[in-house]
């Protein structure tokens, strides 16, 4: 591929769109493998300009001019608590405005490459609310002037808290003496609109990021309370509960089959011979091989449970050193991946966050070990929040977003692909008031023949069709369509939804039946129009997965489930046929066949 210019399937694209799905799907797993999304070299450029420019340059200037420091004078201020503070501020501020995480092309956001704040900003845009039947005055599913004000009133917040005047620790508490601050008062504003932007519209709360960054900030603003030791123990603990939460979601199928397409993708790795090589017999096997599982487990799951154990209990020099350089490493090696949720901020954040508690704060210290804490019950009311999420969200996926839940990355995810017309789609444009227009518009806007971004766009649904969910939801959508599979274009429902309400970041509750029934009520669907299969993330004890079927005109029509094992064992383009399925509800007819 060049700098300018990506590379595409080998294939004739104005007769590609022709060939049965499943020919397609083959072609464009087995591309994926060798090229990932083919995308040019100038793409991770960009993503790499932002992330040290806009990020890391203007984030940490703004970090250190406001807070005392040179910018250069890195030695006095790489452990004070203000700079962190403040780069989790500036982190929250880019998250918010969609400026971070699910970000550009490989978030599906081609033309324009930004959508949040767009969007957010915007009365009449899609809002979905959590609790509509449950929280009084939450019910509608449209963006109201109330909406947008909560939402500025969240960046204002954040901005005033970013460039406040500090405050001497002596005067937050005597426990601080030597240290500056944030205002602890000013977090208590975010919170409470962060919580308010909640109740109204989950798809731009969960944007800010708060499983990550709400706990941080109600420490920083409970730091009076705390004080300098249990503050950092609380924020050691938060960073843990991240790391293992998401250890412990990577144990299972899943996982393994993110590795072998996340590597696939990855710009700096050029030989295709080392990408083959984490496919168990390309290309006629696309399971992940032997170095694919280590990669996965090894290097992954095992190091994220057990190195950040060891940074929480051990107190030793050399140990938390060699800890903290797996961690920094683990996550800028995440970073230089370039996932498709794209979450760079994040992992840089987390890399300075490590350094930051476990070196600047570290175990040998004397004060900063767990068993050091001057409050033993407020330690452990939050120890006890911490991992109340990750506890509920793996035992009941259904009631919690797998980010919450700390599953980030593990492939258990919620997750949805569409059938529907050339003439439905063209509706989602003509009758919703959205960020950005239909992804296969936005190709044709930044450059691609239509025939040719109907090629570009076949790639995320072969990049699905690689991980555990995808031939299940394929066999779903199949089943029901039949022989009237050429009436109906395949998309891959993460990136449609991130062009109708500007993020998604893997999570499928933000395009389940209450993004479908919004659309419906738009755009009027005809029955058979518009089908989606939509499955449910996987619980902890549960060896199978819960699946819809959701005609947008008439609602779920089928509900079943599927075992993880037969969906994840399947080759992408089902040689051995349609993943076999238990329908357990049929809107015409009720069955507990397998099919």
């Amino acid at each position: 591929m060049g700098f300018k210019e990506g590379v595409l399937p080998d294939v004739d694209p104005a007769t590609f769109m022709d060939r049965p799905y499943l020919e397609r799907i083959k072609v464009t797993s087995r591309f994926w493998a060798e090229d990932g999304f083919g995308t040019p070299k100038m793409l991770p450029l960009i993503y790499i300009v932002k992330v040290l420019v806009l990020y890391i340059g203007i984030g940490v200037t703004i970090a250190t001019l406001t807070s005392g420091f040179g910018v250069f004078d890195v030695g006095t201020w790489w452990d004070q608590p203000i700079i962190y503070q403040k780069l989790v501020l500036w982190t929250v501020l880019l998250e918010t405005l969609g400026l971070a995480g699910s970000w550009g092309p490989l978030a599906g956001h081609f033309a324009p490459m930004t959508s949040g704040f767009k969007c957010w900003l915007r009365p009449e845009t899609i809002r979905l609310p959590p609790w509509p039947d449950k929280v009084p005055f939450t019910r509608g599913d449209r963006r109201t002037i109330i909406d947008v004000l909560i939402y500025a009133a969240v960046l204002v917040t954040v901005v005033v808290a970013l460039f406040a005047p500090r405050v001497t620790g002596t005067d937050v508490d005597a426990s601080f003496a030597g240290y500056d601050l944030v205002n602890p008062t000013l977090f208590w504003p975010i919170l409470a609109f962060l919580v308010l932007l909640g109740l109204r519209d989950k798809v731009a709360f969960i944007a800010t990021r708060p499983e990550q960054y709400m706990p941080a900030m109600l420490f920083f603003a409970l730091a009076p309370a705390l004080g300098l030791v249990d503050m950092i123990i609380a924020l050691k603990l938060l960073i843990v509960t991240v790391w293992v939460g998401a250890g412990v979601s990577k144990i299972g199928k899943h996982f393994g089959k993110v590795v072998p397409p996340m590597i696939s993708n990855t710009p700096w790795m050029l030989s295709k011979g080392l990408k083959r090589a984490h496919y168990r017999n390309f290309p006629n096997d696309l399971q992940p091989s032997g170095l694919a599982h280590f990669m996965a487990h090894g290097l992954g799951t095992i190091v994220e449970i057990i190195t950040p154990l060891v940074l929480l209990f051990v107190a030793n020099k050399t140990v938390a050193l060699i800890a903290v350089l797996l961690m920094v490493c683990f996550h800028l090696f995440i970073l230089s991946t370039f996932p498709l949720a794209v979450p760079l901020e994040w992992n840089a954040l987390f890399a300075y966050t490590t350094v930051f508690l476990f070196l600047g704060f570290g175990n040998t210290e004397g004060f900063w070990i767990l068993g050091d804490v001057t409050n033993v019950w407020p330690i452990v009311v939050i120890a006890a929040g911490l991992v109340f999420f990750p506890i509920l969200g793996n035992l009941r996926p259904d009631l919690v977003s797998f980010l919450p839940s700390m599953r980030q990355y593990a492939g258990n995810w919620a997750s949805a692909q569409w059938a529907i017309t050339p003439a439905a789609e063209r509706k989602l444009e003509e009758c919703v008031v959205r960020p950005s227009p239909n992804i296969i518009t936005q190709l044709q806007t930044a450059g691609y023949p239509e025939d040719v971004a109907e090629v570009v766009l076949s790639l995320t649904t072969g990049w699905r069709s690689m991980h555990s969910q995808g031939p299940g939801l394929m066999s779903v959508l199949l089943n029901e369509v039949g022989d009237r599979e050429g009436e109906y274009r395949f998309r891959e429902a993460e990136f449609a939804c991130n062009s109708l309400v500007a993020f998604n970041f893997g999570d499928g509750h933000f395009h389940n039946e209450d993004l479908i029934r919004a659309l419906q009520s738009r755009c009027q669907f005809a029955p058979g129009e518009f089908l989606v299969a939509w499955v449910e993330s996987q619980p902890i004890h549960r060896n199978y997965q819960e699946y819809k079927l959701i005609d947008a005109a008439l609602g779920v029509i089928e509900r079943g489930t599927w075992l993880v094992s037969d969906s994840a064992d399947s080759q992408p383009w089902l040689p051995n046929g349609l993943v076999p399925r238990t329908v357990t509800w049929r809107a015409d007819s009720s069955s507990g066949a397998r099919r």
